[in-house]
């Protein structure tokens, strides 16, 4: 018999992943987006029932409970962009941890069986964390996005623990993709390599080239969260590489991608660019998920990064910027 999954926010990156890879698994997915937002990954979906939720609207969300009666549900509505808390913060706690706090309390009345997984972040663990985290690292959020999001990876905790909510946590290091957007750095510094390859531009301009990231793919990822949820015992699991890499060798690897042999000519520093408490390298230990689950990364770095570019490349050379063409089918 088919399973079902609702995934909120499938229209972003993790979401169209993830929906791709349940639906080669034979799930029946039901996908939600925000009420007149863009879907510009939609070209990316298979078939799939597409809802549209506000995550704050509970009457909403509970009716699509009720309606799909999904056996898994996948949380990955939120606000992302830690810029975007900043300028926002209320706005970042009532998306990314009160309104988590509802749906797990209309789940736990509607359907107290479904599996929910809860995506947290490494940015929890603030500025000063030891190295490598695990499960056990404590909390100091540092910025309104990390906050919002130790906020729910909280109330998460409580519900299993309290109510008996099979409710599991994915902590998520950095993970990127084709598919992740224009806004964030990685995809920038892949976009610019391929621009400037193909001759449409000559700079990028960038903040801290020497911050570190435990950078993974998403393609990966998305892997890790079905996973998570197909264990019996709800618990909390580190999702990441156990690997540190600097912008400033993704700049080698995106421009080396792009058939350009000397990126430094072509990058420009602007200290206007340095985050506001910006976290150092955060470094995450997968040996819970790798020993209970079987898990680990398989895409290395320089093959993530590669692979973006190829992405950018054939944006350019085509003028079409989406189109599930540019994915392999092994992303499926």
């Amino acid at each position: 018999m088919s399973r079902t999954a609702l995934i909120t926010g499938v229209a972003g990156q993790d979401g169209t992943y993830l929906a791709r890879h349940l639906v080669s698994l034979g799930y029946t997915v039901v996908g939600t987006t925000m009420p007149g937002a863009p879907h510009p990954l939609r070209p990316y979906l298979p078939e799939i029932v597409l809802e549209e939720l506000d995550l704050r609207d509970t009457a909403d969300l509970r009716r699509l409970v009720e309606q799909h009666a999904p056996d898994e549900i996948y949380n990955l509505a939120a606000m992302t962009q830690v810029n975007e808390c900043w300028a926002n913060p209320a706005l970042a706690h009532e998306v990314n941890a009160h309104a988590v706090d509802r749906m797990l309390e209309a789940v736990h009345e509607l359907a107290p069986e479904t599996r929910v997984l809860q995506p947290s972040t490494s940015q929890i663990y603030g500025t000063a964390a030891p190295s490598p985290q695990d499960e056990t690292t404590p909390h100091d959020p540092r910025n309104p996005y990390a906050e919002s999001k130790s906020l729910a990876h909280r109330s998460a905790v409580e519900r299993r623990e309290r109510d008996g909510l099979p409710v599991s946590v994915a902590i998520l290091y950095n993970h990127e993709s084709p598919l992740r957007g224009p806004e964030f750095v990685t995809r920038k510094i892949t976009r610019a390599a391929a621009e400037i390859a193909a001759g449409k531009r000559d700079r990028i301009t960038l903040g801290n080239l020497d911050t570190s990231r435990d950078w993974g793919a998403a393609t990966d990822y998305v892997v890790a969260m079905h996973a998570i949820l197909q264990h019996d015992e709800p618990m909390d699991f580190t999702v990441a590489t156990g690997t540190l890499h600097s912008l400033r060798e993704l700049v080698d690897v995106a421009f080396g991608a792009a058939g350009l042999a000397d990126p430094w000519s072509y990058v420009q520093h602007d200290a206007d660019l340095l985050r506001q408490a910006d976290t150092p390298g955060l470094l995450g230990d997968p040996t819970r998920i790798r020993d209970t689950l079987g898990w680990e990364a398989t895409t290395s770095f320089e093959a993530m990064v590669e692979e973006m570019v190829r992405v950018d490349v054939a944006r350019i050379e085509s003028g079409i910027e989406e189109t599930s063409a540019f994915l392999s089918t092994s992303d499926a």
